[in-house]
């Protein structure tokens, strides 16, 4: 694994802080793992032992499971004390409020990683962290259902489980996509590897059509400042800070690479008749008007910052390059085949005139 580093943090805390990690091994873990140690903080590390158990083999780590009922639990974590929590593997309330109501005399601060998708709705342009939040009919229901439809209301519910444990001593975080060097998902990873393979290249919606994304170095580093601060309360976290195009974004992806390759710009329109879903972009009308516009005001004011997303593009194309063709994550989208029959079907049945916004 490459080392992530942090934007903005470059010394050590002048307060040493003891983080105890739930997970630490994923994603977005290593990235807030690395964020602390740079800052000199003294990190355990919470998780099954079971994902890269040799990633940060100087720090403690505690063997246990998320959920009560399964072998030791949590009882690795109990009498013990830490100044916070950082919670980036909980996903059913049952289980996060177990955590929550374990460790409320134990930590000063419970930070938990929730997500965009706690909304209930994408439809409200430039919406904030007090819109309306998704339910479900069973809330003890522990599975993400098809396509993932639960998984949004099972992180709002977590947020509840977490609050209610630890009253005014949680913060809560809900990131967009998060992406990067590392990044498993091959969801953001699908475009600069896109454009790097030249050729004439699918490019959704509109080049305006608004994106969204955090870095995972920049999360990471940020969650470190918020136990830092003891920075409480609900916050959106996505960038950059000011508005991006798709049309900025796949550019960007262009600099990074000599094998420019020729956009084609296809319509939402004819995307959503085709069933079709490109990574990370939303169509920027009806139901996901809203998905890349959210405010971040609050965590901006928080101490959030973001990189230049010219670097994120060139980090992550570089990353993939290293992993060599057995390593390499799967990426999402289309696959060539798929891509060169979605343009073929464009170029035959594309309307003469742009169909109207709407």
């Amino acid at each position: 694994m490459q080392a992530l580093g942090a934007a903005g943090i470059a010394a050590p805390s002048p307060s040493r802080k003891r983080i105890l990690m739930l997970g630490g091994t994923g994603f977005l873990g290593p990235a807030t793992v690395e964020a602390a140690l740079v800052r000199g903080h003294q990190l355990t590390l919470f998780n099954r032992g079971r994902t890269r158990p040799g990633l940060f083999p100087d720090l403690e780590k505690l063997t246990g499971d998320r959920d009560p009922r399964k072998g030791e639990g949590l009882k690795a974590l109990a009498g013990r004390q830490w100044d916070a929590v950082i919670d980036n593997s909980g996903y059913y309330p049952r289980m996060v409020g177990a955590s929550a109501k374990l460790l409320a005399r134990a930590v000063k601060q419970y930070v938990f990683i929730s997500s965009i998708s706690a909304y209930a709705e994408d439809s409200e342009e430039g919406a904030d962290e007090t819109a309306r939040l998704a339910t479900i009919a069973d809330p003890t229901i522990e599975q993400m259902g098809p396509d993932f439809a639960y998984f949004g209301a099972l992180k709002a519910l977590c947020e509840r489980a977490a609050a209610e444990a630890m009253p005014g001593h949680v913060t809560v975080v809900r990131p967009g996509y998060i992406v990067g060097p590392d990044d498993p998902s091959g969801r953001f990873t699908y475009w600069p590897v896109r454009v790097d393979r030249g050729g004439e290249i699918l490019a959704p919606g509109e080049p305006a059509d608004p994106i969204q994304f955090i870095d995972v170095r920049d999360l990471g580093a940020w969650l470190v400042k918020v136990v830092e601060d003891g920075t409480t309360g609900v916050f959106n976290a996505t960038g950059p800070e000011k508005r991006l195009g798709m049309g900025e974004l796949l550019a960007a992806c262009q600099r990074a690479t000599a094998t420019k390759g020729a956009l084609t710009w296809v319509s939402a329109d004819f995307l959503d008749k085709q069933k079709i879903e490109l990574p990370i972009w939303a169509a920027y009308w009806g139901k996901t008007r809203g998905s890349h516009t959210r405010r971040v005001a609050r965590a901006l004011h928080a101490g959030l910052r973001f990189r230049q997303y010219d670097a994120t593009v060139k980090d992550t194309l570089a990353w993939y390059k290293t992993q060599g063709p057995d390593g390499r994550v799967k990426l999402a989208g289309p696959t060539p085949e798929q891509e060169a029959a979605l343009l073929a079907a464009w170029r035959r049945d594309a309307p003469t005139s742009p169909a109207p916004g709407r």
